[in-house]
């Protein structure tokens, strides 16, 4: 790159910091910017478009184009070639806009006089902000150099538009991180939360985009790349005998921390004119923006390893650490893009509420969320960018929905919702020894679930006869080794411990699909939800299945026995796993350990084949539980992670019903326990159809237990199996409108 363009570029950058500088209000600093880039580049146009809300581009700021325009012409994300620009994050440099793929003419502006348009995305670590435009009469095509001076533009007006230099009288921003905003995501964990925002990873702010000393930038980010790499070959260093995922993911750091083109990249951004840290961000902010466009998984791990590092390094350049001196407050609400689950539990109960960027309804975080009875929302889009350290947060993890910074009328319905809630829980209490009998009868059983021994504390206050699944593989999720055989009897035994005698239900390692173990070789299945997963694994690895087998039967020390087998697809997968623990017990009996005083074991109902498997397998089994969550998701061949496709179908749809209704005949033949674990169970409406079908236990989590309860001790289940019979014979697809209006009638 020339030194003249070099300078002309930094000459521009000088020139936009001290119109920046200036006390102007918003919309005079970019009536400044627009003018200075415009001379400078020798262009008729230069138009500054920002985002009024996420899909709305708003023209804030012009020269060249018609005055009166400003603040009127708005488009659409993805309309026109400036909405094109936003919507795909690429740069559009054409010689004959009009020509151009999804070019749109606005009369308004005047722009039909201009044939060359050069259009840049401003955008901030994957935030879209607006759009940057040039312009001219001349039919040319801009230079690499030309974009590549815009684009250092464009990154100083993300910058500043972070930092609010655009609000003000007129402008067309109002202050960042001020307003109360309303985020929707997907539901992790139910329950409500109010607390203040403490993020996982503090958001590096860059107060100094545009660069005094060239020269002194250059040694500012050689200096910090070399302690980053000396950092990253430490980290090696000390993890050499731990899991190969960890290690691949720091050779990959290393990888990037060494790479000749990131860093020439940036040293050629700091030429420029860009500060060290500005460099970094907009590197940064381009892999975001790739991040966006690349569905090759492998292609999107590299750019998030490079994402991660880059805000290590800008970390060291700026001295804003995680240890930011600020303490946590009395009521943390956990802002992250995502978490671990051994992160999450070393932030234990103290979190009120848990809110991610990304994770999943299935993922580890929301494995441990439950456990805790945490409130969790996922999905939950521009949350980190949004929210900062400190801020009043409300987190509807029923709904779905955050509030950020909420006014007065939010909060006070919002607190209502939480009194009401607090309310009903106290009701529950007074119900909670009693027998859950139906008003015809019936008596069900309703036990909980758990994965942790923070959740046995429940199993009194709740309420439940019992444990109905207790997920054995987050003790192996929440640690980068494999448990010591030792580790699992002494955890086991504390579970018994804590029961007093009340059945707990051990399910054996459930590990595949959306639960990959840190030091298992991950196996990068096209469909893992489908693939080598639960019983697959421990039939295909014995060693594991084993050692937990023989931890369960000597943390029994003597005490009945309960283990369930998870994913079990027919019927001679479950007798391969009993002639495990036959196996088992014969060697433990040499051994001379202690056996069960009793010992039942059973099978999850995940998938529609073991329905009818032959009847018997129902004979042979000690139980049944069916997993709902599961069996649903394969029934309907909906993913219970897309949210495209998981709510369209309904657990009250009549052949869902049928299937369960089946299952419950064939048990009944052969006299096997069968019980129904999953989310649906926890849900009142749906508990109480799932019980009018025949089933007499039911697996929730405890805080659904009260709920539950209640409504059954107040239904009759005869008058609602006709309900659904009638509604079945009347061919309606789902039962759920005739079961509202008859509890309406009953109420």
């Amino acid at each position: 790159m020339a030194d003249g363009t070099e300078s002309e570029s930094r000459k521009l950058l000088g020139r936009l910091r001290e119109a920046l500088a200036s006390d102007d209000a918003g919309q005079a600093r970019l009536d400044k910017i627009t003018h200075l880039i415009a001379d400078s580049m020798g262009t008729e146009v230069c138009s500054i478009y920002l985002f009024r809300d996420s899909e709305t581009l708003e023209l804030c700021a012009t020269e060249g184009l018609q005055p009166e325009s400003v603040h009127q012409t708005r488009l659409r994300m993805g309309e026109g070639l400036v909405g094109r620009v936003a919507k795909y994050s690429k740069v559009i440099n054409t010689p004959d806009a009009p020509s151009a793929k999804g070019f749109r003419y606005m009369p308004e502006t005047g722009e039909e006089r201009f044939s060359s348009f050069l259009g840049i995305p401003v955008q901030r670590l994957g935030e879209k902000l607006g759009v940057l435009v040039v312009q001219s009469r001349d039919a040319r095509e801009y230079s690499a150099d030309e974009v590549y001076a815009l684009e250092v533009v464009a990154m100083v007006v993300a910058e500043m538009t972070e930092l609010g230099a655009f609000v003000g009288e007129g402008a067309a921003l109002s202050p960042l991180h001020q307003q109360s905003v309303l985020l929707r995501g997907g539901t992790g964990q139910e329950g409500a939360a109010e607390g203040h925002v403490w993020l996982h990873e503090p958001r590096v702010v860059v107060t100094n985009p545009i660069a005094d000393d060239p020269h002194r930038e250059l040694e500012r980010l050689t200096e910090a790349v070399e302690e980053l790499r000396v950092g990253v070959d430490k980290m090696l260093e000390m993890s050499q005998n731990g899991d190969k995922e960890q290690l691949q993911v720091l050779e990959a750091y290393r990888m990037f921390a060494n790479s000749k083109g990131w860093m020439r990249r940036m040293e050629e951004d700091i030429a420029r004119g860009l500060s060290a840290e500005a460099a970094v961000e907009k590197e940064q902010s381009q892999a975001r923006a790739r991040m966006e466009q690349v569905n090759d998984a492998y292609l999107r791990e590299r750019l998030a390893d490079l994402d991660d590092l880059s805000n290590r390094l800008l970390r060291i350049l700026t001295g804003q650490g995680r240890d930011s001196g600020v303490e946590l407050p009395a009521d943390p609400i956990l802002v992250a893009r995502n978490i671990g689950p051994g992160e999450l539990l070393e932030y234990g109960r103290s979190l009120k509420g848990i809110v991610l960027e990304e994770g999943s309804v299935g993922s580890h975080a929301a494995i441990v969320a439950r456990a805790l009875a945490i409130p969790l929302v996922v999905h939950t889009a521009r949350i980190t960018t949004e929210a900062l350290n400190g801020d009043h947060i409300m987190v509807d993890g029923d709904q779905g929905i955050v509030h950020l910074r909420p006014d007065d009328t939010v909060v006070a319905a919002f607190r209502d919702k939480i009194a009401m809630q607090a309310d009903a829980q106290e009701r529950y209490a007074s119900i909670r020894d009693r027998k859950t009998e139906t008003q015809d009868g019936k008596e069900i059983s309703l036990v909980m679930n758990a994965g942790l021994m923070a959740d046995l504390p429940s199993l009194d206050s709740s309420g439940a006869e019992g444990v109905g699944l207790f997920r054995t593989e987050l003790q192996f999720l929440v640690r980068n080794q494999m448990p010591k055989r030792s580790e699992l009897v002494s955890l086991y035994s504390r579970v018994l411990d804590a029961a007093h005698g009340k059945r707990v239900v051990f399910r054996t390692l459930d590990i595949g699909s959306d639960k990959v173990l840190p030091y298992m070789k991950p196996t990068d299945e096209p469909n893992p939800a489908l693939g080598w997963r639960a019983i697959r694994v421990g039939l295909d690895k014995p060693g594991v299945m084993r050692m937990q087998l023989q931890a369960l039967i000597r943390a029994a020390n003597g005490r009945p026995l309960t283990i369930m087998f998870p994913f079990v697809a027919q019927a001679e997968e479950y007798h391969m796993a009993r002639a495990e623990v036959d196996k088992t017990i014969a060697r433990e009996k040499r051994l001379g350990h202690v056996l069960p005083e009793s010992l039942e074991i059973g099978a999850m109902l995940e998938t529609p084949s073991l329905a009818f498997a032959p009847q018997k397998f129902f004979d042979d089994v000690g139980f049944l539980s069916i997993g709902g969550n599961d069996l649903k998701q394969f029934f309907f061949a909906a993913d219970r992670e897309n949210e495209r496709v998981r709510r369209r179908y309904d657990t009250l749809n009549v052949s869902f019903l049928s299937l369960i209704e089946r299952i419950v005949e064939r048990c009944a033949i052969s006299g096997t326990p069968l019980s129904f674990c999953g989310e649906d169970a926890g849900r009142p409406i749906e508990a109480l159809c799932l019980a009018a079908m025949g089933i007499r236990t039911l697996s929730m989590r405890p805080a659904s237990i009260g709920p539950v309860k209640s409504l059954l001790l107040r239904s009759n289940l005869d008058d609602l199996r006709k309900i659904i019979t009638d509604a079945r014979h009347r061919g309606e697809q789902s039962v759920r409108p005739a079961v509202m209006e008859w509890l309406k009638q009953q109420s």
